[in-house]
């Protein structure tokens, strides 16, 4: 285990619909970032991508070079791990940008949670959502 922990989550509702994404990186038990942001109408493969491809920008940002990530997309960590194949074409340009981004840590290590182990990031996901749709609501209906 590495002392830099990333956590994300990508929500989407109605998928295809309202997306946002989450994430929280850690050094042990300090909180470093915490961020969530509405991304679009997507699906929720798609924002489960950006969410992870946003972390770890922000975790070559803050200059960190091993890293433990924690997803709570099966498919997503599968993909990333070479056990499965990438087929959906939207996701293509994701998986070899996520897969550039990698390259530039000494270490990586990408593991699949339950959601239970990632409450933060999936309560920031669905807050992106929530915050771009109070934003797009009249003052006054």
């Amino acid at each position: 285990m590495h002392k830099f922990k990333l956590y994300t989550d990508g929500a989407a509702r109605g998928n295809p619909g309202p997306a946002g994404i989450g994430i929280v990186i850690q050094k042990g038990d300090q909180l470093l970032i915490e961020a969530s942001a509405y991304i679009g109408k997507t699906t929720n493969n798609v924002a489960e991508y950006m969410a992870l491809i946003r972390g770890l920008e922000e975790a070559l940002l803050l200059g960190i070079k091993e890293i433990d990530c924690f997803v709570d997309s099966e498919l997503l960590a599968k993909q990333i791990q070479g056990e499965y194949k990438v087929k959906n074409e939207g996701l293509v340009p994701l998986y070899h940008h996520l897969k550039e981004l990698i390259k530039k840590f000494k270490a990586f290590n990408l593991s699949h949670t339950v959601r239970e182990g990632n409450k933060q990031a999936d309560k920031l996901a669905n807050l992106g959502i929530d915050e771009y749709a109070l934003k797009s609501s009249p003052l006054f209906s």
